[in-house]
């Protein structure tokens, strides 16, 4: 499919040929749905953690006689069911992540890009630089195309200047094709690609041929 490419002020400049199946798919929200909740996942600390009744420190010895004083029997302070006791079942530190198949990730990328592409959220801009580093300087680039919605910014290679600048812009993400977020773009109001990211999106997600076809 043909697609405009736009030069920073918004206007257009060509047309680029993207790969159908990684622009013009259709969409998989089962595929995007599993992708983001494995992203939220593995992002996820999962360091929360109460003592259990073995873990409290304090004596070990019985409040008080089994039998005979009238009140309920209990066999030790650290009780769950005294005050300043041992929480029961409470969380322990776990791993949370989990490995999201390899097929399933790349059907996400490629409905989100897809759906993007035809909702108008994303273009693709001419490659541009930002020698100064300077964060004013990337957001006077880039407010015209995105109004300074959330947004997500795809790059080609990694830029140390630009991702300098892109780090002080709270409504951008930075990111490099090879190493797409689902959270970011699924919920980024304008996806920016360079043109040079375009073309090797079209070969990171295209779909290889069977041999023989």
């Amino acid at each position: 499919m043909d697609a405009k490419v736009l030069s920073t002020e918004g206007k257009e400049q060509k047309t680029i040929q993207l790969n159908d199946k990684v622009f013009g798919r259709e969409y998989s929200e089962g595929a995007v749905y599993h992708a983001v909740r494995n992203e939220l996942a593995n992002a996820r600390v999962g360091t929360a953690k109460t003592k259990s009744r073995s873990e409290v420190i304090g004596s070990r010895r019985k409040p008080w006689r089994q039998k005979g004083t009238g009140r309920a029997r209990s066999g030790t302070r650290q009780s769950p069911v005294w005050v300043g006791g041992g929480t029961a079942f409470g969380p322990i530190p776990r791993d949370y992540s989990y490995r999201l198949p390899r097929k399933m990730k790349q059907t996400a990328f490629r409905s989100l890009l897809s759906k993007k592409l035809a909702t108008g959220a994303l273009v693709i801009v001419e490659d541009f630089q930002v020698e100064s580093g300077k964060t004013k300087d990337l957001v006077g680039l880039l407010y015209g195309l995105c109004g300074g919605e959330r947004s997500v910014l795809i790059m080609k290679d990694e830029d140390r200047m630009v991702k300098r600048a892109a780090n002080n812009v709270p409504w951008l993400s930075y990111q490099v094709y090879s190493r797409l977020m689902a959270h970011d773009l699924f919920y980024a109001r304008k996806i920016i690609v360079m043109e040079s990211a375009a073309v090797e999106l079209g070969v990171q997600y295209g779909e290889k041929k069977v041999q023989g076809e």
